[in-house]
């Protein structure tokens, strides 16, 4: 039994599915936060379920102390992978102390769990976000990350260190999974490929922030669940560890935007505006200790990606639980 938080999301239901396809049972919880459509969450969890009998998911908060250790005290996990946060940059500027209760508190509560009920390992989503506006290129997980640009960044970069101290005083292995712009099927509704397809095949303007420099390091879900179901798999041989999980192709913005053109097979109409605060110039994995210790190697090209997310949005669209 393997617990996974935010099952009912984006990656926590590819990672939840994956598990499910090697035989492992899952213990999935997932609060349904309402920051999009709970319809979408809702066939994300029915997704898992249909790939595995041995899925049991409970809507709860992870900051409920009592909730959470309830389920493990009852479902008696081998081991934690912990993928629920309060995500995104700009919704964090406009509520930093939700974004610290939801991923500094959650985090600090089932790691305490996880140390109550016995879990031989615990393996934690972090992000790119905390190398900020680093010079420094590619990110390397040994370069300093002191100077995070968003509340979400820092939230992030502070679970990483209350992981260190966690493992420094109970020595569970535990693994930070510094994750660089995830994209695919069942991606959230609010990030910039999910939206841009959506508007552009709808017809409708899109919103560009800058003057299309800027560049992520786009990495395919599969690729990531893979990097994922690697760290903990491995995290035991090396006691705390931080791990970088990206593509180590970054792609700028406008060549980002003429691919999702190409892929929807129409041309989109432009909104300009400002680089936006917290924004990071650009985000770009040093995958040399993941491929060595991992055995991580993405291999989905950035083009080939986009064609499966837009075929599965075409499919979800016109399927009638969304309708």
């Amino acid at each position: 039994m393997i617990l996974v938080t935010g099952a009912a999301g984006f990656l926590g239901s590819h990672v939840a599915g994956a598990l499910l396809g090697r035989g492992h049972s899952i213990v999935g919880i997932d609060n349904f936060d309402p920051f999009y459509d709970r319809r979408l969450k809702d066939a994300n969890a029915a997704a898992v379920r249909a790939a595995g009998a041995e899925f049991e998911l409970l809507e709860a908060d992870i900051c409920d102390e009592g909730a959470v250790r309830s389920l493990l005290q009852r479902t008696r996990p081998e081991g934690v992978i912990h993928l629920a946060a309060k995500a995104g940059v700009r919704p964090s500027i406009a509520d930093p102390a939700g974004y610290a209760r939801a991923n500094v508190l959650g985090t600090s509560v089932l790691l305490e769990a996880a140390r109550w009920a016995g879990c031989s390992r615990f393996v934690m989503a972090s992000s790119s976000s905390v190398y900020g506006n680093n010079r420094r290129t590619p990110f390397s997980e040994d370069h300093a990350v002191e100077h995070p640009i968003s509340p979400y960044a820092a939230t992030k970069r502070a679970c990483e260190l209350i992981a260190f101290t966690h493992w420094s005083l109970t020595k569970m292995p535990t693994a930070c999974l510094r994750f660089f712009t995830v994209f695919g099927p069942r991606q959230r509704p609010d990030l910039a490929i999910s939206a841009f397809m959506r508007r552009i095949g709808a017809g409708e303007p899109i919103d560009v922030f800058g003057d299309g420099s800027m560049a992520r390091d786009f990495t395919y879900v599969d690729d990531i669940v893979a990097g994922v179901l690697a760290a903990y798999e491995r995290v035991a041989a090396h006691g705390y560890r931080v791990w970088n999980l990206g593509s180590d192709r970054p792609v700028r913005l406008d060549e980002m935007v003429a691919a999702v053109e190409r892929t929807v097979g129409r041309d989109a109409v432009v909104n300009r505006k400002p680089m936006q605060p917290g924004d990071v110039e650009r985000t770009w994995a040093d995958l040399t200790r993941s491929r060595a210790e991992l055995g991580y190697s993405p291999s989905t090209p950035f083009e080939e990606g986009l064609r499966r997310q837009w075929r599965w949005y075409q499919e979800a669209t016109a399927a009638p639980s969304r309708t």
